[in-house]
């Protein structure tokens, strides 16, 4: 006798069952695999239709993708996530809550942060207020040198951050800056406040409450030019959430000098801080370096003479 397959069942509402199963259940290439199968169509077409939709994704990439070779982890990749979902007509969000799921297993090896979840919706949200500036991602500007102070207070919160920055435009006619902060879970970015230091004023400012994500415009007094330097200084008041364990900083480009300097109250000091780097906020956390707590300043830093681009930050752990 021979086998035969069963024949393929749909829901009411047209999708078959084994896909409605795959994107319930998962894992993200398993119903990625399945979407493309149920619309019968080749890797050659879906390309092409996430590049009329503003979205170039290689058939490599989507074919490492479907077999779980590899998993869509920069914001590029994820707003290509959010088209697969039109184009294979999709739930909306069903491809993003089964990538964040399997992330998130990672995250319980991690130390006390933020969740994968809330950190693709974050790079969602910000997309959009970026969008509604009217803005490129990287502005036309990359860095030069970007040292960051961050100021803890004495109910372990992040008070706030100061940030001296030194960028070169690389595109003709340049005059502002979008500096983005990303409050931790629980904050009130419509209570922060936006403070120009030097050589820069406050534009526009938007904001998402959920996801605590926050985009200033500083406007530069004069436009530049491509080669131009311009050295100006920023700063966040935040203090608006709870107890804070890190701080970190993502590059979507390589290049530049980065220093971070985290200061702690004088009543409120971490038992142990580390350093620590990621390729993406899906990867694992690699290069652990714990740092000295100095004595007189209560602060630790971190210098990278040339950053690459993904994460690097600072934790803390307060027993």
């Amino acid at each position: 006798m021979r086998n035969v397959s069963p024949p393929t069942t749909a829901l009411a509402d047209g999708t078959p069952a084994d896909l409605a199963t795959a994107l319930r259940t998962g894992p993200f290439h398993v119903a990625l695999r399945a979407a493309i199968a149920a619309r019968r169509l080749p890797l050659q077409r879906v390309r092409h239709h996430l590049a009329r939709a503003g979205v170039n994704v290689g058939v490599t990439s989507l074919s490492y993708w479907q077999q779980g070779a590899r998993r869509p982890q920069r914001p590029e990749s994820l707003r290509a996530v959010r088209a697969l979902e039109e184009i294979l007509q999709l739930p909306e969000e069903s491809l993003i809550r089964l990538l964040a799921r399997a992330a998130e297993r990672t995250d319980t090896e991690r130390p006390a942060a933020r969740s994968y979840r809330s950190l693709v919706e974050a790079s969602g949200v910000l997309q959009s207020l970026i969008a509604d500036l009217g803005s490129p991602l990287d502005g036309g500007l990359h860095t030069i040198g970007h040292h960051e102070r961050i100021r803890i207070g004495p109910r372990r919160e992040l008070l706030g951050r100061d940030s001296q920055h030194v960028v070169r435009a690389h595109t003709d006619g340049i005059d502002r800056y979008l500096a983005i902060h990303h409050g931790d879970p629980g904050c009130a970015p419509e209570h922060m406040e936006v403070r120009a230091l030097e050589n820069c004023r406050t534009g526009r400012v938007r904001w998402h409450h959920d996801t605590g994500v926050l985009v200033a415009e500083l406007l530069f007094d004069a436009r530049l030019r491509a080669g131009d330097t311009h050295l100006f200084c920023y700063g966040f008041e935040d203090g608006t959430a709870g107890t804070s364990a890190e701080y970190v900083r993502g590059f979507s480009f390589t290049g530049g000098q980065y220093a971070l300097q985290v200061r702690f109250a004088e009543d409120a000091l971490p038992a142990r801080c580390h350093r620590f780097t990621q390729r993406s906020t899906a990867a694992p956390r690699l290069g652990r370096q714990e740092l000295t707590l100095s004595g007189s300043h209560r602060s630790v830093h971190l210098v990278e003479p040339q950053v690459r681009a993904g994460l690097i930050g600072i934790g803390w752990d307060w027993e």
